[in-house]
């Protein structure tokens, strides 16, 4: 069957209609809905038709004047609620919405239209209905006669649809609707003064109204985050209907949750954010979230009639409607006014839509936030929390994740020798999916494993290589593996199709590794990897990066690197931290940056009698982890002979691991280090979120994550400390000053 609309032919087994008989059954149909919508005043009038299956009805012909014509519904079961089902199955007439409300009234699940349909039933036939979509309370109440009227235009549209389908016309809708406009004057006696459009001219308003949901649209096509959605709405809801507020709320675990929010006191969405859904204090966003109607109140007394309760906010009139996606509730898209405000039918249909948009966009984001999430909670679950190091070497590591889309394949390693020494491994999986995170932790698993029982590098990098081509994946890696022996400086390097590492000598010059690199991991090649001895002197910091770092601007991000280093400290691991920050912020943001990037820092400090190192670790949730961490500190600075330290470091452990436990919720892993003036203890744990120092005067305005208490101001007080990320989480460190020897 060919479409009214003579887009083409439909889909399906049902032989194709003459272009004639949908001329046809298309005039008689036009003609119909034309004349209906300037008889009854109306604002649009639908045919519908039944489908084959004559269990759907599908609008055939939509006549009328925006935003109505864009509001009606398409389709609709027969055994449905609704007038035009109602009309078709029982074979009377059927409304909804008439007699209308006052615009004035309160407006708690009022349909912005009324609508009456008539039977298009007769003769042997079940054709259909035909629906009137009207504003009451503007245009009046339809009267008996009307009534009686549209029962006979039914009628004599049903005869005249017997006819076609006498004459072997498929009396059937097409696949799309046939639309066309039917603009009216209006009264300024009767139409609200909304400012939309021009008001002499017909059609103006609704246009005008139409025109800002396209614009939503279009803005919320590119929105792809929570808060890029939130500020679509600040400007293109909020501003369009001239609101002074807006809070876009959703449900989650039993609680409303605000997303984002504009013009409003913090004190006010505070009290909103993390409120019961279920149970509590019933207000407009928890009702209308169980339900499908807008909320409008147009006075601030119709608000407190119907939730006495209710906060001032400063709005005189608020509206609270539904944002839905697929069919199921997504959150509630609450605006206030500083005036009182009339709601009219076209104001409230395009609020609706308005809604319908925001709640497919921040379905969209919120799904697209949380699966990023968990894919970038993936990888950073297969790096490792820790990094091994040693008195003479001393690591640290940074990993920046793969922008939205997509999850990256890079790692990292330092890994205790079984020989002495320390092992470093660095490598990037190709592309970004959750398959490269895969790939990438089989590889890690299995590298850890060969270096652990005691192979070379070369032979790691073969077994590794090996492990690759016999895993049901096409994806190719590179590697690089490093040995380093801490009693002499030797490093061993060997690579896999992996960018060279940087080596910085005590004297600030920059040297790239001079050794041959072999193919990537996955490719078969004849030639063996081989590995390349360098004598690393004491001071000197070995640098190991993922080709992540120079993506998007080539060697320059790189040559800037090498500027940095040799800027950096170059005294002894103090500045580690540091300097790993500042290469940091030479990486490229996304979108510049497309890639994720591993760097791993490694500072040989040369062999040294005199200096020591402690670690130990506190299993998450440990009860008596900071009483134990005290006293691990004071047994090792009393086995150095560092009595003199001990009370101060023993109270800063106190307060950092205290911190550590309550606030990252994770394992934490403490190392204690002597240096020639100087005592350090570094605090690692799994959250990336930085304390926060506090005092007890703290104002409500305080960033949640505040370290609330003195804890820090305590350390602050005692000696130095920092923070910074490291791999999986961050490290908080702190040091107090010894006297030096002599």
């Amino acid at each position: 069957m060919s479409s009214i609309t003579g887009w083409g032919p439909e889909g399906g087994t049902r032989p194709a209609r003459p272009a004639t008989d949908a001329r046809v059954l298309n005039e008689v149909l036009v003609a119909t809905v034309r004349e209906a919508v300037v008889e009854f005043d109306a604002v649009a009038v639908i045919a519908y038709l039944l489908e084959d299956d004559g269990e759907w009805l599908r609008a055939a012909v939509i006549g009328g004047s925006p935003p109505a014509v864009f509001n009606m519904p398409e389709r609709m079961r027969l055994n449905g609620p609704r007038a035009s089902a109602t009309a078709c199955r029982t074979g009377d007439m059927a409304s909804i919405g008439e007699p209308g409300a006052r615009p004035d009234d309160v407006g708690r699940g009022r349909p912005p239209y009324a609508v009456v349909a008539a039977p298009l039933v007769g003769d042997g036939h079940r054709f259909g209905a035909l629906a009137v979509s009207r504003i009451p309370w503007r245009d009046g109440v339809l009267g008996k006669d009307q009534w009686e009227r549209l029962r006979q235009m039914g009628e004599n549209l049903t005869r005249e649809l017997a006819s076609l389908a006498a004459s072997g016309t498929l009396v059937r809708p097409g696949s799309q609707p046939l639309i066309f406009p039917v603009f009216k004057p209006r009264s300024p006696l009767t139409e609200p003064a909304t400012g939309w459009g021009l008001p002499d001219i017909p059609g103006s308003a609704g246009l005008s109204w139409m025109y800002q949901l396209h614009r939503l649209a279009n803005e919320l096509n590119s929105a792809a985050s929570p808060a890029e959605v939130v500020e679509v709405a600040r400007s293109r809801v909020m501003g369009t209907l001239g609101a002074r507020s807006l809070i876009l709320t959703v449900a989650g675990e039993g609680r409303l949750w605000v997303v984002g929010h504009a013009g409003l006191s913090s004190r006010g969405v505070r009290q909103l954010h993390g409120s019961s859904a279920v149970s509590g204090a019933v207000t407009p966003v928890s009702d209308v979230l169980r339900g499908t109607d807008p909320y409008l109140f147009p006075r601030r007394g119709d608000l407190l009639r119907a939730y006495p309760d209710a906060e001032h906010d400063g709005n005189q009139a608020s509206a609270h409607l539904p944002m839905r996606a697929g069919g199921h509730p997504v959150g509630v898209c609450s605006l206030g006014w500083a005036e009182h405000r009339l709601f009219g039918a076209e104001a409230q249909a395009v609020m609706m839509m308005m809604a319908g948009l925001l709640g497919q966009a921040l379905e969209r984001a919120l799904l697209a936030e949380g699966e990023h999430a968990l894919a970038e909670s993936l990888q950073r679950r297969l790096l490792p929390r820790a990094l091994s190091d040693l008195p003479e070497v001393v690591t640290t590591a940074r990993y920046l994740p793969a922008p939205t889309g997509g999850v990256g394949g890079d790692w990292y390693d330092a890994i205790a020798l079984p020989s002495g020494g320390i092992g470093l491994v660095i490598g990037d999986v190709e592309g970004h999916s959750v398959e490269s995170s895969v790939v990438m932790g089989q590889l890690r698993s299995a590298l850890l494993a060969y270096v652990t029982e005691g192979h070379r590098p070369e032979a790691v990098l073969t077994r590794a290589g090996d492990l690759l081509g016999q895993l049901e994946s096409e994806l190719l890696a590179t590697c690089c593996v490093v040995y380093l022996d801490s009693t002499d400086g030797t490093a061993e390097v060997a690579l896999a199709g992996h960018p060279a590492p940087l080596l910085r000598h005590p004297d600030g010059r920059i040297q790239v590794l001079d050794t041959v690199i072999g193919v990537p991991l996955g490719v078969p090649s004849p030639t063996p990897y081989r590995a390349f001895d360098a004598i690393l002197s004491s001071g000197t910091l070995l640098f190991l990066y993922t080709d992540g770092l120079g993506e998007a601007h080539g060697p320059d991000v790189v040559t800037s690197a090498r500027t940095t280093l040799v800027s950096g400290t170059r005294d002894d691991c103090h500045g580690l931290e540091e300097l790993a920050d500042r290469v940091v912020s030479l990486v490229p943001s996304p979108p510049e940056r497309r890639d994720d990037v591993v760097l791993l820092f490694a500072h040989y400090a040369g062999a040294d009698p005199q200096r020591h190192a402690g670690r130990m670790e506190i299993q998450r949730h440990d009860l008596n982890g900071v009483k134990a961490a005290r006293e691990f500190v004071r047994k090792c600075l009393e086995g150095w002979e560092l009595d003199v330290a001990a009370d101060d470091m023993e109270l800063m452990t106190s307060e950092v691991v205290t911190n550590a436990l309550i606030h990252a919720d994770s394992d934490v892993e403490l190392r204690l280090r002597q240096y020639r003036d100087r005592v350090r203890l570094e605090v690692r744990d799994s959250d990336v979120t930085p304390p926060i120092p506090s005092s007890l005067s703290a104002s409500e305005e305080e960033s949640p994550q505040a370290e609330h208490g003195r804890g820090l101001l305590i350390v602050e007080a005692l000696g130095e400390w920092g923070s910074s990320p490291s791999g999986r989480g961050k490290v908080v460190w702190c040091e107090t000053a010894v006297p030096r020897e002599g």
